[in-house]
């Protein structure tokens, strides 16, 4: 490699009372009046009081709160967040949610920084010129990474499509990762959002924009996953194992916006557009399988992922050349291990939203996806119908 790209200035406060330093850091940047913005899952399970809490003891008033954000957000919900933001007179914005919230938190730091009130004018990269209003994200699932990353995907209910954002303006000012963001996420959602941070890394550390930097990220991530999942699943009050999920998540985004993601991720869009699956779950069921059509180009990185899903025993006492093989039969264990446990599909039948007719249609939306430009195997209609037969049953 003779030239490589590391970007990450988002400040990241993490642990048990993370959440108490927002007022100061807000203060720093100039903020005292933010907008919240999250959803009403946040709200009813009781996540909202830690945050206005906070604030409130840090003497911040909060301006506003638009809980109005659906899973699949939209312009027009961005559109309906921005003005509240004016008419509450708002100077930033507090996201508390998932990947949904913080994209929508970024579409409305657009239009309120900009002054507009067409989001669809700020598509693709580098249409941001100058810097947004202070903005700090609080993931409240373990999976996502959006507390760090510089994208932004929101429909256009009117178009039909999916407006892409993508800018280093975009990026938190903060990211505040607090395990008690996280300790009421039921078993399921827990597993599919850990997957997802999973597969952020290991396409981070496999794909063709990998670097040493990005590796140390998504290593460390994966190790944080393989150690703490199971036994998050298995006691869910574990403060100390939900903190590690978080901060691998936030380490997984990380990684991957520097390094890009793959097929898996391809594939997962389609999935998650056509036949509505959630994300995570697209992720944990497609990764065997792709690291398998990877493996041929990338066994040696396939490898050494062993050492971090199963330590150093389990990589020293297996051969070099049948390590790769070991890591892919090691994610599929932990697999099996989440189906047992809480049901997360391992294959497309047991989602039971996929048709096995709608596998031609997926293929050909997946060619157009850009994240197969970083895969390490160059995929065709043939390889990406092939991928997912290999998924179906």
């Amino acid at each position: 490699m003779s030239f490589y790209e590391f970007f990450c200035p988002v400040k990241v406060l993490a642990g048990t009372s993370a959440l108490e330093h927002m007022a100061f850091e807000l203060r720093a940047l100039g903020a005292e009046r933010p907008m919240i913005v999250t959803d009403k899952g946040v709200v009813a399970v009781g996540l909202l009081e830690h945050v206005t809490t906070a604030l409130e003891e840090g003497g911040i008033e909060v301006g506003a709160i638009f809980d109005d954000v659906p899973p699949d957000s939209s312009t027009r919900i961005v559109t309906q967040g921005a003005q509240i933001w004016r008419d509450s007179k708002c100077d930033s914005i507090i996201a508390v949610g998932g990947g949904s919230v913080m994209d929508t938190s970024k579409g409305i730091n657009i239009l309120a920084s900009e002054n507009a009130s067409d989001l669809a004018a700020y598509t693709g990269a580098g249409a941001l010129k100058r810097p947004l209003r202070p903005s700090f994200a609080i993931p409240t699932t373990a999976g996502t990474g959006s507390e760090v990353t510089l994208v932004a995907v929101i429909s256009d209910k009117d178009r039909g499509v999916k407006l892409p954002f993508a800018s280093p303006f975009l990026l938190p000012n903060a990211a505040i990762v607090d395990p008690r963001m996280t300790m009421s996420l039921p078993p399921h959602l827990t597993a599919a959002t850990a997957m997802d941070a999973m597969t952020h890394a290991i396409e981070a550390y496999i794909c063709m924009a990998k670097n040493p930097i990005s590796d140390a990220y998504a290593t460390a991530a994966i190790k944080k996953i393989s150690e703490n999942l199971l036994a998050v699943i298995d006691d869910p009050k574990n403060v100390e194992g939900r903190l590690a999920l978080a901060e691998a998540a936030t380490m997984a985004g990380i990684a991957f916006s520097n390094s890009m993601t793959g097929v898996v991720h391809s594939i997962g869009h389609q999935l998650g557009a056509l036949c509505h699956l959630h994300h995570g779950a697209c992720m944990s069921l497609l990764l065997p399988y792709a690291l398998e059509y990877n493996l041929e180009a990338s066994a040696q990185d396939i490898g050494e992922l062993l050492l971090y899903l199963e330590g150093a025993e389990s990589y020293a006492r297996t051969p070099a050349p049948e390590r790769a093989r070991a890591a892919i039969r090691s994610i599929r264990r932990m697999r099996d291990q989440l189906h047992e446990r809480c049901g997360l599909p391992r294959t497309l039948t047991e989602t039971h939203k996929v048709e096995k007719e709608q596998l031609p249609t997926l293929a050909r939306m997946t060619l157009d996806d850009g994240a197969l430009a970083f895969n390490p195997v160059e995929v065709d209609y043939e390889d990406a119908l092939g991928l997912l037969e290999r998924a179906w049953a």
